[in-house]
């Protein structure tokens, strides 16, 4: 009986060591604490993993570009303790030989635990591509909010303009803001023509009243400039031209076209919009609207200047017309009407003038200056010039020169005592 006891208790040894994968004095030497802080770090860095996910959805609603990348930085530092957890475990647990129950569940929660993080990797890339598109799509309202603001300085530019209605300022820019006619030197040649036109053009009705008043044209001719030796007699005509010309640029160097007027402080774009305003309006229309605009002073200071008021006595037989542009008012009659065609040129040409930077100069030539082909255009053009005779000299400065930018536009002359071809 003591025999068999004592090999019953030597099978139960056995079979009880049977259950153990290592030798006795490995199980014995390992250390369950170290396993449990290895398994506590992992349920720490998990929860932590999450907590960082849950940031980075927090940070798209609102979208807050800064908060997404901190939060994506933080996802990352999460997933690099995880794997290091994962290198450290199979570092102390290289081959385990058998596995036990609370093992295979470990096992099971760490596969499960790995799913996830690839499916948050897939998400974290997910996300970083929808930033991305937010990205592109934030430069493309900036640049809409940079065009939006420009077209808006140029539409609070366009109410600026002084003397002018905000109807018409309005109607100097497009839908979008731009002007309409582009700023160039052959914009201001042909204002230059047209204003030389209207003083002719003006000259024809003030020489024909002369003539119907009983004028010495011969005499008037001489006041304006005395002592010219006149190729015909019809070329007394530019004696007038000449004497409107004079009174119609005077101060036409001054910014203000020596109108005096308070805060008269214009940009270029407001002298351009002032320009494509008028440019294609009656200008009796436009003195209707505002009789008392810089325009409109501009008209009556001139006429006043360019019709002597014995002129206009002699005319008209009073001087109803006069007083009546003097009380402010600008009359309806034909030919205040025709100086106001006048008016409106040489006030464009001036708003022209002012629109280009650097400013366009306007220059004279004085009587009895050699011709220069450079600088002067001869309004007479059948001239008879011989070799040994000597220079031409001006006689009359018809209409001034102007210096745009490397441009030259050249003064119109009379040339005293030149012999013209028939």
């Amino acid at each position: 009986m003591l025999l068999t006891g004592a090999k019953d208790n030597q099978l139960r040894e056995s079979n009880s060591q049977k259950v153990h994968p290592q030798p006795m004095e490995e199980a014995m030497n390992q250390k369950p604490e170290a396993v449990e802080g290895l398994i506590s770090n992992l349920f720490v860095n998990i929860s932590s993993l999450k907590s960082a996910y849950i940031q980075l959805q927090g940070a798209h609603t609102p979208y807050d570009p800064e908060k997404i990348q901190v939060a994506d930085k933080l996802v990352i530092s999460e997933l690099k303790k995880l794997s290091e957890i994962k290198h450290l475990y199979r570092e102390n647990n290289p081959k385990p030989v058998c596995v036990s129950p609370q093992d295979s569940r470990l096992a099971a929660e760490i596969q499960e635990q790995q799913s996830l993080l690839k499916t948050y990797e897939v998400m974290v890339k997910k996300f970083q591509s929808e930033i991305q598109n937010k990205d592109s799509e934030i430069l493309q309202l900036q640049h809409q909010i940079e065009e939006a603001n420009q077209k808006k300085v140029k539409l609070e530019k366009n109410l600026k303009l002084r003397g002018l209605s905000m109807k018409e300022s309005q109607g100097s820019v497009d839908e979008n803001g731009d002007f309409p006619v582009d700023l160039t030197p052959d914009l201001f040649i042909s204002a230059v023509e047209g204003a030389f036109k209207a003083i002719h053009d003006f000259s024809k009705p003030l020489i024909n009243m002369m003539k119907a008043a009983g004028w010495d044209l011969d005499a008037a001719a001489n006041s304006v400039e005395s002592n010219v030796v006149y190729s015909k007699r019809a070329h007394k005509k530019y004696a007038f031209e000449s004497h409107i010309c004079q009174r119609m640029f005077c101060g036409f160097q001054h910014e203000s076209f020596s109108i005096k007027v308070d805060n008269h402080a214009l940009t270029k774009e407001d002298f351009f919009r002032q320009f494509l305003s008028l440019k294609d309006m009656d200008p009796l229309d436009m003195l209707g609207q505002n009789p008392d605009s810089i325009f409109g002073q501009f008209c009556r200071t001139k006429y006043l200047l360019v019709v002597h008021s014995k002129m206009e006595a002699s005319f008209f037989g009073n001087l109803d017309q006069r007083n009546h542009v003097v009380g402010g008012g600008h009359p309806r009659t034909p030919f205040y009407q025709v100086f106001l065609k006048l008016a409106k040129a040489i006030w464009l040409l001036h708003s022209l003038a002012y629109s280009f930077d650097p400013t366009v100069k306007v220059f004279q030539v004085k009587r009895g200056n050699e011709f220069s082909e450079v600088y002067m255009d001869s309004v007479v053009k059948n001239l008879i010039v011989g070799e040994n005779d000597p220079k031409p000299k001006v006689g009359l400065m018809v209409m001034p020169g102007f210096l745009i930018g490397g441009t030259i536009i050249q003064s119109r002359v009379y040339l005293s005592g030149v012999r013209v071809a028939e």
